[in-house]
């Protein structure tokens, strides 16, 4: 796609510290003005006009330069969000920790930022703040369009584009990276990681997306980092996980999130079950991010109830086999398990009440599908949730665990007619049939009991 770049320009070797801006001008790139959605270019025209810069930025002029179709379309602008939102009939500032104007035409939302500065010196308490350890819990700092290329994440996502003259303007040479298919963070990565620990999620998610390579020195501190992911509010990181596990390369992601460590505090009760790499929690996590990703490359519906339920099973289903063997029965050692597992996630991901009910839905008819004799397999198949219950009995199989048959009776049941329904379940009635505790011997003396 960018065969044509390189033929106009031989550019040194990329690098990750913003430098004087690179312009390419109409013809000497593979994009053009129609590519861009029609709202965004309004919102550029409607900004120039009245006096600002303004482009369109980041990850659409990424995707539409590789090929890929952008989810949407945002546009960065030298005016103010006080500015910005006098133009715009719909418009309305949101944030705080970032503050950005959201205009809306129809029901297409156009993200427009203002020009920001990593800047500190002039840097008022109320514009810019930092913990102690460096992470930025405010930054409202504005500033020129270079010093906003040099506060974003990665070189890729750098990118300006003037739709109004077809150019791109570079400053952190992310169009050589993109040639290159490496992902770079720019500026020093410690530092960059430690004001935003959400940034390692994020090289890694956009390292699988694309298909690229993490720069090395980029990756360098990843591991060293991952433990700051513990200062990032439980309801981002959870918005965070939606990103990594349901935008269609959830397996690749995950790898990624393995090799540098991350994994270890999104899901912490999980992560050491995944040491054995031959385990099935490892196989059934995996399985169902495949599935999760096929789903999506269909068109298919997926939930974060389903991925979460994944995630969390092999933590309750280990520690639900620990309460049955202090003698709970399995309905009340699952149910307990559940809740505790739950409760221990929250507080790391902060997973919605309308996730946690089906979760353990799910995990609950796990117990239940196999007592499918007489009339239950007719109303289980009734329940809501069937559905995702009998999935997550395929993906236990698919994993390697050993359910006897299980998922294969409720396919067939599922494609039988309903004299062939009953039948089977009569069949399963009779082997669920269990002779009494006090059955007599034939002596005609009560069976002793063992306890006793």
């Amino acid at each position: 796609m960018l065969e044509r770049i390189t033929r106009f320009f031989t550019r040194e070797s990329a690098h990750s510290d913003p430098q004087e801006v690179q312009i390419y001008e109409d013809g000497e790139h593979p994009l053009s003005p129609d590519m861009i959605n029609r709202d965004a270019y309004k919102v550029v025209d409607v900004l120039q006009r009245a006096g600002f810069e303004a482009y369109v930025v980041g990850g659409c002029v990424r995707d539409l330069l590789i090929g890929l179709k952008p989810k949407d379309f945002d546009v960065a602008t030298s005016a103010k969000p006080g500015e910005i939102k006098e133009l715009f009939r719909r418009a309305r500032i949101i944030g705080r920790r970032f503050q950005i104007v959201h205009v809306q035409f129809s029901r297409e939302i156009i993200e427009v930022t203002t020009f920001r500065s990593n800047t500190s010196q002039t840097a008022g308490k109320n514009h810019r703040q930092q913990t102690d350890s460096g992470m930025l819990t405010r930054d409202n700092v504005f500033g020129t369009v270079e010093e906003d290329a040099s506060r974003r994440d990665l070189t890729v996502n750098a990118l300006y584009y003037d739709p109004g003259d077809n150019s791109i303007h570079d400053f952190t040479n992310g169009l050589d990276d993109i040639d290159d298919k490496i992902i770079r963070i720019i500026g020093d990565p410690e530092t960059r990681f430690r004001e935003d620990p959400v940034r390692l999620l994020r090289v890694a998610r956009f390292a699988a997306k694309l298909g690229f390579d993490i720069e090395s020195h980029t990756a360098n501190p990843m591991k060293q980092r991952a433990a700051d992911l513990q200062q990032v509010s439980p309801p981002r990181l959870f918005d965070e996980t939606l990103k990594l596990f349901m935008s269609g390369q959830a397996l690749d992601t995950f790898n990624l999130l393995l090799e540098y460590k991350l994994f270890d505090f999104i899901v912490p009760q999980l992560a050491p079950m995944l040491n054995d790499r031959q385990g099935i929690p490892i196989k059934l996590v995996s399985q169902a991010l495949i599935n999760t990703d096929k789903r999506i490359q269909a068109s298919q519906r997926v939930t974060p109830a389903f991925v979460y339920a994944a995630l969390l099973w092999p933590v309750v289903q280990k520690l639900a086999k620990n309460y049955e063997k202090q003698g709970s029965s399995p309905p009340y050692a699952l149910s307990k398990a559940a809740g505790e597992v739950i409760l221990k996630q929250i507080p790391v991901t902060a997973i919605p009440k309308r996730f946690t009910i089906p979760m353990r839905e799910i995990w609950d008819l796990q117990l239940h599908l196999r007592r499918r004799g007489g009339n239950r397999a007719k109303r289980l198949l009734e329940h809501p949730r069937f559905r995702a219950a009998y999935d997550f009995v395929l993906l236990r199989e698919e994993s390697g665990e050993d359910l006897e048959g299980l998922g294969e009776w409720w396919s067939a049941y599922q494609q039988a007619n309903a004299e062939s329904r009953e039948e089977m379940a009569d069949q399963v009635a009779a082997t669920e049939r269990r002779p009494r505790k006090n059955r007599r011997r034939r002596g005609g003396k009560p069976a002793a009991n063992p306890e006793s």
